[in-house]
């Protein structure tokens, strides 16, 4: 069974996702897992239209901080330093593209890891993920080989690869991240608990149920947060 994991690096939802999603694969090994890139907001441009300038982003991304802390198992978002920080919240694109090229370099598995210590480096460490040289940074702290990884960062390849799961994206009718879709028709949105991720995978693998078309599974929304667009905004709920 294969589950696209749709999330982006500044996703504040898609960190505990991130976690949870490591251990349904525990779980349940026979499934996999492939990432998906989705953008919140791919360039400054995409933040100025949704919240009218940069400088308004940062005050109102936290206060979805908050509450994807409580989401989280780990409770692990670093609020108090972020708000002490003195750059504006940083865009998705270079970050995405960070994580797809550790992907074109390695494995799903390269972009895992890639994908976990960018959004360590944000919301824990309070890093400017947008700069490529904090990046760059991050990226010696993980097992990916550093120069095949800098040469696949600046090509065309790489922001072709991340452009097309947006054409995915657009595709399955996404409006949000984090989000599953498992084997291309069952939709599973927001930052669900593990327990209702592994109950639902669980009982497709055993039904192998089949659907003409996407089908948004009966699951709690309220108990799943994510970020999404809504009117032109950004949403984290």
């Amino acid at each position: 069974m294969k589950i696209e994991f749709f999330h982006d690096v500044i996703c504040s939802f898609c960190f505990p996702m991130s976690y949870r999603m490591r251990e349904v694969k525990e779980e349940l090994p026979e499934i996999e897992i492939i990432h998906r890139s989705f953008a919140l907001g791919w360039e400054p441009a995409d933040f100025e239209a949704m919240f009218g300038s940069r400088k308004a982003v940062k005050p109102e991304v936290l206060n979805h901080w908050a509450h994807a802390n409580q989401n989280d198992t780990l409770h692990r978002f670093n609020i108090d330093g972020m708000k002490q920080t003195d750059f504006d919240f940083p865009t998705s694109k270079n970050g995405l593209l960070a994580a797809k090229a550790a992907l074109l370099t390695g494995t799903q598995e390269t972009y895992w890891e890639v994908f976990d210590k960018l959004q360590e480096g944000l919301f824990i460490r309070n890093l400017n993920i947008e700069e490529v040289v904090v990046i760059e940074d991050l990226i010696k702290e993980t097992s990916v080989n550093f120069s095949d990884w800098q040469k696949a960062f600046h090509s065309t390849e790489t922001l072709n690869a991340v452009k097309k799961d947006f054409e995915l994206a657009e595709a399955y009718g996404l409006k949000g991240v984090p989000a599953l879709i498992i084997d291309g028709k069952y939709l599973i949105s927001g930052a669900q608990p593990k327990e209702n991720i592994v109950a639902t995978i669980s009982e497709l693998l055993e039904k192998e149920k089949k659907a003409p078309a996407l089908v948004s599974l009966d699951t709690d929304e309220a108990l799943g947060g994510s970020c999404n667009f809504e009117d032109g905004k950004w949403n984290c709920d």
